[in-house]
């Protein structure tokens, strides 16, 4: 097998001859194989073209190996004949998981050059293509035979890369030929990324250097900015380890403003830096005034029809208004304008054919940009036209006509042109983009103390007495008091409650006369703001209340001044707990941790942008329907949801849409969702938007102030086993504005102090979370347009605690594989033991010695040794944020049996009644222990979070402390050391604090895989 290297060209190479020029060259090397290009003299952004072969001995290695790519500058010291010198102008290093199998399938990719040292200056990028060439190849068919090689070159014909290909190389000047016309066009198929080689094939032959000549040039993807060049996206593999070419993180370098080195002239002047910038021709239709009549009746029903190509938008008619008011604005992408003029045309609705009244026509190359932070432009009245282009005695139309971008106010709620087949404008609302909040969540805490003087319906026995208490759809009741009509419970209960109180709290007293038979004696019916707002463990007064007999009005039982001798009553206590964050999302990727309570609340730390750039290779999901699939993008951070429109009937949607998301905690996870929108013109209401993956994204695991750019694959795991439905386009962007808070932060506890003051259990709490998410679901599906509870519940994780056999086999591995460590310690010692290295088992004898003599020397060695081995890691730091690992999920490996298993419904339908009594039983039981051995993994991996610098501060953290801990202990006698640790640690109750230490707060904030999990 061979591997060919296409060097096709350089860009803004940095000058080195000490005029402002360079005599730049490439070398590249692959295993031990080290082969050079030309020499271009005088030239900062020099063309190749040269394609440099190299043998493989083993393919199945190939993904294992490294193609090195070095660009130097050529100076001749001596003068002329004289000795040659170079100097470094930058390197690119590729794994051979990036080499596609085939010239066919290999794109050209532009890398940006990467440092040698530490010192050194290096700026500019170089366009490379690399891939695989099997020994043989198959019959070439007859075609034109290419021009001779160069004088000087020599290129057996055996060994050229592009013979029997069906892309072969071009030589320099053709290539410069299709790149200036490559960069006016934007390529329809995004680039492809490859993570292995097939193992077949062979090595042989020597290495040969070949220059392609004749023929077409090779596929260059290229996003088209507007007033620049084009910028082809950089891929690069994720890195080794990886779970396989299909489930794996693939990092980009898109065109953003906000990317560090990215320059052109037409950088958006806004905050959409990043997303790609879009344009798009602005259309403002206003209003009119005095439109002649067309019908005999004189009336006049106007609309106006904005046309441009093949699109088509249409403004709401109004009836019998010769002076209509439409303020609709309307947007053409303009990657698919196919006309040089716009024509806007008024006419009149009819019931046979609509009349023609007078219509406008603009010139595309005369429309004025306007760009934000600019003000909006003021719409101007023009005189319609009649067909022939004469102006009209009356009859005028108020428009405004700009190029502009999606940062434009007007975006998000004009028409646009990818939805122009959507023509009702209620379902046209389902396409649009929308931000969207949670509602304020609260714990209302009720406690049912004590009744007096109930009358029983039924006087010949003893009561059996209770108290039911609701809250819309929540429900408790009191243990059964009888033998008294004055019971006493002293009972609580928590409820969640949403702001604005919309359901009221209905006590009722009942009588339990059966086994599944209770009798109301009495009720009471108050609003939730008669709670007592508290965000402490202070204790307020209890309140008296009269019941209402049970058929009494909503009035009377509400207390209302309307009187009725009934004297029965009730003693409670009500609390709205604003101290306490209410969790509708899982405590391992939450996305809010703030308290209810305003007063409780932190400043921010830091801004989260986010930018939704595209996505790619999709699967169809209405393809029964003769369509592709209609996807749009939702992210959840904190309360605040965003939805980005809906492009209809595509499999590479380009959303291209920025926001931002203030943070309050570094120690939180963003989750983005991709979903099938099947709520437009001609689905059924009830039908569900259909998911196709999802994304989370821990902010603690992101470097500050750098732009991540990724395509992060989609996965759905479904009773078939677990499918890649596509790709989505990232750019993620966490900005620090407040480093000490962020800092001490790491030391604070995670959840708000109420939390450990007044602990909720464990139980309690997951249906209390579940009772959230059931509340969030229906808030959010009353807005307009709703987002719907499909879509709510899938980014909330409703269904995260049934049990599955493949969620335990994965958190019995993360255990395992924490438990490794020890096990390997342990050979470690036994192979000391054994004297299987001497030299090894002497240096312990000896360092074992230094230690007893010298106790005070162990915590600092220990201490300096830790912080050692983090700053040794800290050039093996993970690159790329976390993703949904397909691996560690054991989603690629669960068999059919248990998967039917994790999808089936809760209760069972599975067998005879027995079984299924059984069976219910064990899941629930399993599920409790799948959710404790996640708690183990979950607590060791953040032991080895502290050097593996995935959280990027909570490692310097830890080792700015380590280091003065061991400084302070090799200066501090050891026996003061252990006096002092064992006095605090000894130290009597009172003297200890009910709030978790700081070191204990460190370590809960430290991140886990837990959030990696499918």
């Amino acid at each position: 097998m061979k591997v060919a290297v296409e060097v096709v060209d350089a860009v803004e190479l940095m000058p080195k001859d000490g005029h402002g020029s360079a005599n730049p060259f490439v070398e590249v090397e692959l295993e031990g194989q080290r082969q050079r290009t030309q020499t271009k003299h005088k030239d900062l952004s020099p063309a190749w073209n040269e394609t440099l072969l190299f043998n493989v001995a083993d393919p199945a290695q190939l993904p294992h190996c490294t193609v090195e790519v070095s660009v130097y500058h050529e100076s001749n010291k001596s003068g002329a004949g004289g000795g040659h010198h170079r100097n470094f102008l930058g390197r690119v290093r590729i794994s051979g998981v990036s080499i596609a199998p085939s010239a066919a399938e290999a794109t050209v990719n532009r890398y940006p050059l990467e440092k040698r040292g530490l010192f050194s200056n290096i700026r500019g990028d170089v366009a490379l293509r690399v891939y695989a060439l099997p020994d043989s190849f198959p019959s070439a068919a007859p075609g034109p035979v290419p021009a001779p090689a160069p004088p000087g070159l020599n290129v057996p014909l055996e060994s050229s890369p592009f013979v029997g290909e069906s892309a072969p190389v071009v030589d320099a000047k053709g290539t410069k030929k299709e790149k200036k016309s490559a960069s006016s066009v934007q390529s329809d198929e995004p680039p492809r990324v490859f993570f292995s080689v097939p193992g077949s094939g062979g090595g042989g032959g020597a290495s040969q250097t070949a220059q392609a000549v004749g023929g077409t040039p090779p596929p260059v993807t290229v996003f088209q900015a507007q007033a620049s060049s084009a910028s082809v996206v950089q891929v690069k593999a994720a890195g080794p380890g990886r779970p396989g070419p299909d489930f794996g993180l693939v990092e980009t370098a898109p065109p953003l403003a906000s990317r560090l080195g990215y320059r052109t002239s037409d950088k958006i002047s806004s905050t959409y830096d990043m997303v790609e910038q879009m344009r798009y021709l602005y259309v403002n239709v206003v209003k009119a005034r005095d439109l002649p009549t067309m019908d005999i009746t004189g009336s006049l029903d106007p609309y106006v029809e904005v046309k441009l190509g093949n699109y088509k938008g249409v403004t709401k008619h109004l009836e019998k208004n010769p002076n209509p008011v439409w303020r609709q604005v309307f947007a053409f992408s303009k990657d698919s304008f196919q006309a040089n003029q716009l024509e806007l045309v008024v006419k009149d609705k009819d019931l046979v054919k609509d009349d023609f009244v007078g219509r406008l026509v603009f010139e595309l190359s005369d429309v004025p940009l306007r760009v934000p932070p600019d003000s909006p432009l003021a719409p101007q009245w023009y005189l319609l036209e009649d067909k022939k282009g004469d102006k009209l005695k009356r009859g005028e139309l108020m428009v405004a006509v700009w190029m502009g971008t999606q940062a434009d106010e007007a975006f998000p709620d004009a028409w646009h042109s990818d939805a122009h087949v959507v023509a009702a404008s209620d379902a046209l609302a389902n396409t649009r983009s929308k931000v969207y909040y949670s509602p304020k969540l609260i714990y209302l805490r009720v406690q049912a103390i004590e009744a007096q003087d109930l009358v029983p319906a039924d006087k010949s026995r003893p009561p059996n007495v209770l108290l039911k208490v609701q809250l819309g759809p929540q429900t408790r009741r009191t243990r059964p008091i009888s033998g008294t009509h004055s019971p006493t419970w002293g009972e609580e209960f928590l409820f969640v409650a949403s702001e604005p109180f919309e359901d009221p709290l209905v006590f009722t007293v009942e009588d339990r006369v059966a086994a599944n038979k209770d009798e109301p004696i009495g009720r009471l019916i108050l609003p939730v703001t008669t709670a007592t707002k508290r965000i402490d463990t202070k204790t307020y007064p209890s309140k008296w209340y009269n019941l209402a007999r049970p058929g009494a009005s909503v009035e009377v039982a509400g207390g209302s001044e309307k009187k009725e001798k009934f004297y029965s009553k009730v003693h409670i206590r009500l609390y709205l707990e604003m101290g306490y964050h209410v969790l509708d999302e899982s405590t391992h990727y939450s996305s809010d941790l703030q308290p209810a309570s305003k007063q409780l609340r932190k400043g921010s730390i830091g801004i989260l942008e986010l930018g939704i750039l595209s996505a790619r290779n999709l699967i169809p999901m209405k393809a029964k329907e003769g369509r592709t699939t209609d996807a749009y993008c939702v992210a959840k951070y904190g309360p605040k949801w965003v939805r980005t429109r809906t492009l209809l009937n595509t499999l590479t949607p380009n959303w291209n849409e920025q926001y931002t998301w203030e943070v309050f905690d570094p120690c939180t996870v963003i989750t983005i969702a991709v979903f099938d929108n099947c709520h437009f013109a001609g689905h059924k209401e009830d039908a569900k938007d259909q998911r196709i993956g999802k994304v989370r994204i821990r902010l603690s695991t992101l470097e500050t102030n750098r732009v991540y750019t990724h395509f992060y694959p989609l996965l759905v795991l479904q009773p078939s086993g677990l499918k890649k439905t596509g790709e989505i386009h990232l750019a993620v962007r966490f900005t620090c504005t407040a480093w000490v808070n962020m800092v001490t932060l790491y030391g604070k506890p995670l959840l708000p102090k109420m939390h450990y003051t007044q602990p909720i259990s464990v139980l309690q709490m997951d249906g209390l979370r579940r009772v959230a998410m059931m509340t969030v679901a229906s808030r959010l599906g009353r807005a307009e347009p709703p987002l719907r509870r499909e879509v709510v519940e899938y980014m909330l994780d409703v269904d995260m605690h049934m049990w599955s056999l493949r969620r335990s086999k994965a958190n019995f591995d993360r255990i395992m594989s924490l438990l490794s460590g020890v096990s390997a310690i342990g050979k470690w010692m036994d192979g000391i033991r054994n004297w299987k290295n001497p030299l090894t088992t002497v240096l312990v004898h000896v360092l074992f010695l230094i230690l007893v003599c010298y106790p005070e020397l162990i915590p600092p060695t220990i201490l300096l040794y830790v912080f050692v081995v983090g700053v040794r890691n800290y050039w093996r730091r993970p690159r790329h944020p976390s993703h949904m690992d397909a691996k560690l999920s054991h989603a690629d490996s669960a068999n059919a049996d248990e998967l039917d298993e994790e999808f089936d419904a809760f209760p069972t339908t599975k067998g005879m009644d027995v079984v299924r009594m059984r069976y219910d039983r064990l899941r629930s039981v399993g599920g409790r222990v799948q959710t404790v051995v996640g708690d183990i993994a979950t607590q060791g991996e953040r032991a080895q979070a502290l050097l593996s610098w995935r959280d990027p501060r909570a490692t310097f953290i830890f080792l700015v402390l380590t280091l003065v801990m061991a400084i302070v202990l090799y200066v501090t006698p050891f026996q003061v050391v252990l006096v002092i640790a064992g006095l605090i640690f000894l130290r009597h109750p009172k003297f200890r604090s009910k709030m978790p230490s700081v070191p204990f707060n460190f370590y809960r904030r430290l991140p886990a895989r837990s959030d990696m999990l499918i």
